[in-house]
């Protein structure tokens, strides 16, 4: 007669128990980011048409511009920011953070620091509130979380019966290139200068409802003052004003009112070095790959809509109400037009032009260390737009969150360990939940 010894009730217990907490995770790691996202439309997208608008508030006019007429090779991250250091070359590459409806994190703003300040990487960063702060304030800049009025430096809009608005919101700035803006005496960029790429002059900037910005030296720049240039290429007029109460009051102590609100900063690491091609006869061991000196940049923009497709060409622009010329209706409004020495680039034709020159001026195109072959053709430098702090679709949303936690997990030391210490309880917890055969023995019946 075989009698069993144990009873495994208990075990088999333990092991539904587990299953169905392990489904009910799944469950909900698929739903809820899902519910997050229901009802949410994607903006500053350069891969969408559609949105509020009918689509201006998208991006796609900027990336058709920079891949069709300027030639650049254009990709994008849908995951996470962090991986940009380990892209091919990313002393040519441009990673462009528009509009980040969710907040930028400590470990990708260490990451697009390194990328900046140790691969030599190029990035253009542009919000209207405090999501960019974490990146921000490693270079010393800080965003206000409101926007910002300026009843100087403002353009006056036009509705479809022909009359004439005004909002100190509309602000308008003069963004220079490398150089620091100033309120006169500008050398504006002419046809002839935008097309030769020239990086000496300025143009006029339309902003919709941008917040302000300040900088501070960060502790490096007190130790070193000479390791980075920064340069403020765009500024609202010294009586501009952060709206933080709502009221529009400029006289409201409570809304700051410092006088040195930027618009556009713009910070260069200069004396990189990174390895790439060469010109002829400069590599030292064969080949033509070699160490070159190379430039990492960033600009911070105060407001993503500046990149928008209703602001990036003149044409979209005028069906909106937006001028190309400057028209004074204030009694304290100023106009573009004065900050500049003739009438070379005192006529606004969509922002377009001043961020392909100023993302033109990034990059390497006039490093002479770097080979012609490579300098002469835009394919060879990227675009990168970071799809990723935007509001995704609902279907795909579990799966970025999922792509962006793996590679959170796996780009930090101390979460790879973690992550093997998981593995390793999660092996023991299968260990103890597999069930045992049960202990039978022989118990013989003499009696019989």
């Amino acid at each position: 007669m075989l009698i069993p010894l144990d009873n495994n009730d208990g075990g088999r217990e333990f092991g539904t128990y587990v299953t169905w907490s392990l489904g009910v995770t799944t469950a909900l790691l698929l739903i809820l980011p899902m519910l997050f996202v229901v009802g949410k439309a994607t903006h500053y997208s350069a891969y969408s048409s559609e949105g509020d608008y009918d689509g201006l508030a998208q991006l796609k006019d900027m990336r058709d511009s920079l891949e069709e007429d300027d030639g650049y090779s254009i990709a994008n991250t849908m995951s996470t920011p962090m991986l940009v250091n380990d892209w091919k070359y990313p002393h040519r590459t441009m990673l462009l953070v528009i509009a980040p409806e969710k907040p930028i994190d400590e470990t990708e703003a260490d990451s697009i620091y390194d990328f900046v300040t140790e691969s030599g990487g190029k990035v253009i960063v542009a919000a209207d509130g405090t999501n960019a702060n974490r990146l921000a304030s490693k270079f010393g800049v800080t965003y206000f979380d409101s926007p910002l009025l300026d009843e100087n430096q403002y353009y006056v809009t036009e509705t479809d019966d022909g009359v004439s608005q005004y909002s100190w919101e509309n602000v308008w700035g003069i963004g220079t290139l490398e150089e620091e803006s100033t309120e006169f005496g500008n050398d504006g960029c002419g046809s002839f200068e935008i097309v030769q790429y020239d990086d000496s002059c300025a143009l006029p900037v339309m902003f919709r409802k941008p917040t302000g910005m300040k900088f501070e030296q960060t502790e490096m720049d007190r130790k070193d003052p000479d390791h980075r240039e920064v340069t403020v290429i765009s500024k609202a007029s010294p009586s501009a004003f952060i709206d933080l109460i709502g009221n529009g009051d400029s006289s409201d102590f409570r809304n700051p009112a410092p006088g040195d609100l930027a618009l556009m900063i713009r910070a260069d690491y200069p004396g990189i070095e990174v390895y790439d091609k060469v010109r002829a006869g400069q590599a030292i061991v064969g080949g033509n790959t070699a160490e070159v000196e190379v430039t990492g940049s960033i600009v911070f923009v105060s407001d993503p809509e500046a990149f928008s497709n209703m602001l990036w060409t003149d044409e979209v622009a005028q069906g909106e109400g937006i001028p190309r010329v400057c028209e004074v209706v204030g009694a304290y409004q100023s106009c573009w037009n004065d900050a500049f020495e003739d009438t070379d680039g005192s006529q606004w034709n969509g922002n377009g032009d001043y961020f392909r020159l100023l993302i033109h001026s990034m990059m390497e195109f006039d490093n002479l260390e770097l080979s012609g072959e490579v300098t002469r053709d835009f394919s060879n430098f990227q675009v990168v737009f970071d799809e990723s702090r935007h509001v995704t679709g609902v279907v795909s949303a579990p799966f970025v969150e999922a792509m962006s936690t793996v590679v959170l997990l796996t780009s930090n030391t101390f979460l790879k360990w973690l992550v093997v210490l998981n593995v390793g309880l999660l092996l023991l917890v299968a260990m103890m939940i597999v069930p045992e055969k049960e202990n039978w023995r022989h118990v013989f019946d003499l009696t019989r």
